[in-house]
C-alpha cells in the first residue's frame, strides 16, 4: 500500500479546525443562495455526474412571496443531519457484515462529499448509499448496486446516478487511510516493547479490540478530517487503555517517538490526542425528535411547492465543479 506521508489523503484532506468550519459554512451559504434564486435546493443527478434543478417559475415565485419563504437549514442542523446518516452508514455496513475498512472508507467519502455540497442540495440518504457502494469497489469487496439497494429497500438506480458525482466530489482520491491498520501495527509493536507473556498477550488483544470499537466512535466525529490516522489510532488505544489499564502509554509513546525520530514533542502529541478525545466525548446519537424538526425543514427546502420538472437548467459536470470550488 502507498505511504500515508506521500498520499493525497495527507496532502488534500487534512484540515485545520477553522478551514473545516469555513468549508461547511460556504456549502451552506451556496445552498441558501440557490434557494433564494430557484425556490428550491433540490438537485437531480444524471449518470454522467451532471446535475440540474428546476427553473424558477413566476407563479411559484409569487406564491412564495405571498407566504413565507422556506427556511434553509442552519449549519448546526446540517451537522446534525450528517451525523445521523454517518451512524446509518455504520448500521448498513454492520447489516451487510462489511469489514471495518469499508465502513471507514464510506464514512470518509461521505465526509469529503459534504465539504463540497450542502445536505440541502443532495440528500444524505442517497449519498450515504453511494458512498458505501463506492467504498466496496475501492476496497475490492464488490457488492452490486442492485444487491445493496434491495438489502435496504432503496432504488439501486439512485445509487448509480450519484456514483460519478460522488467520485468527482472527492476528487477521485479513493485511497483513504483509516486508524484500524495503525492500531494493529501499534499492538504488534507493543508486544515487543512490553515483552508480554501469554496472559498479557490476551489482555493486549482485548485492548486492541476495544481500541477498534473506540476508533468506530472516532470515525463519527470530525477527527478523520483533522488528524492523521496514526494519531486517531493512538487516541483509540489510549481510550481503550483506560478500560484495560495494562499499558504505561506515556513510556511507550516516548520510546516510539525516539525510534521514529519524531519532529514533534510528546506534549504536542498529547494535545492532539486530547483534542480527539474531546470530540468523542461530545459525540451524541441524534434522536428521532431531533431529526423530525430537521427533516421537516429539509423537505421544505427541497420541495417548497410544485415545480414544472420539464423545465431544467442543465449544468455539466465541468461547470458544476467550477461552481463548487468558486
Amino acid at each position: 500500500m502507498a505511504d500515508f506521508l506521500t498520499s493525497t489523503h495527507r496532502a488534500k484532506w487534512i484540515f485545520s479546525p477553522q478551514d473545516l468550519k469555513e468549508r461547511y459554512k460556504a456549502a451552506n451559504q451556496r445552498a441558501r443562495q440557490t434557494l433564494e434564486k430557484y425556490g428550491t435546493t433540490r438537485m437531480e443527478v444524471d449518470l454522467d455526474g451532471s446535475w440540474s434543478y428546476p427553473e424558477p417559475q413566476i407563479d411559484a415565485k409569487d406564491n412564495v412571496e405571498k407566504h413565507s419563504r422556506p427556511k434553509p437549514l442552519k449549519t448546526e442542523e446540517e451537522q446534525l443531519l450528517r451525523a445521523f446518516y454517518e451512524f446509518k452508514i455504520q448500521d448498513v455496513c454492520d447489516a451487510f457484515k462489511f469489514p471495518r475498512k469499508i465502513q471507514a472508507t464510506a464514512l470518509i467519502y461521505f465526509k469529503r462529499f459534504y465539504l463540497q455540497w450542502s445536505v440541502m442540495e443532495h440528500h444524505p440518504k442517497h449519498i450515504m448509499l453511494t458512498c458505501i457502494y463506492a467504498a466496496c469497489k475501492a476496497e475490492e469487496n464488490h457488492v452490486s448496486a442492485e444487491e445493496l439497494g434491495k438489502g435496504i429497500e432503496q432504488d439501486h438506480q439512485m445509487i448509480l446516478n450519484n456514483e460519478m458525482l460522488v467520485l468527482q466530489s472527492v476528487g477521485f482520491d479513493l485511497i483513504v487511510y483509516a486508524p484500524y491498520r495503525a492500531i494493529d501495527g501499534f499492538v504488534s509493536d507493543l508486544e515487543e516493547f512490553l515483552q508480554v507473556n501469554d496472559e498479557q498477550l490476551q489482555m493486549l488483544k482485548d485492548t486492541s479490540e476495544t481500541a477498534k470499537v473506540e476508533a468506530d466512535k472516532i470515525m463519527l466525529t470530525d477527527a478523520p478530517l483533522l488528524f492523521p490516522p496514526g494519531q486517531l489510532a493512538l487516541a483509540a488505544l489510549r481510550r481503550s487503555n483506560e478500560v484495560h489499564g495494562i499499558l504505561d502509554l506515556e513510556s511507550y509513546l516516548l520510546s516510539l517517538m525516539s525510534r521514529q525520530h519524531a519532529t514533534h514533542s510528546i506534549s504536542e502529541l498529547t494535545v492532539s490526542l486530547d483534542a480527539i478525545d474531546s470530540l468523542v466525548s461530545k459525540l451524541q446519537i441524534p434522536t428521532a425528535t431531533d431529526m423530525k424538526h430537521v427533516d421537516r425543514k429539509l423537505k421544505s427546502c427541497r420541495d417548497p411547492g410544485s415545480h414544472d420538472k420539464s423545465k431544467k437548467r442543465k449544468h455539466r459536470s465541468k461547470e458544476s465543479s467550477n461552481q463548487m470550488h468558486a
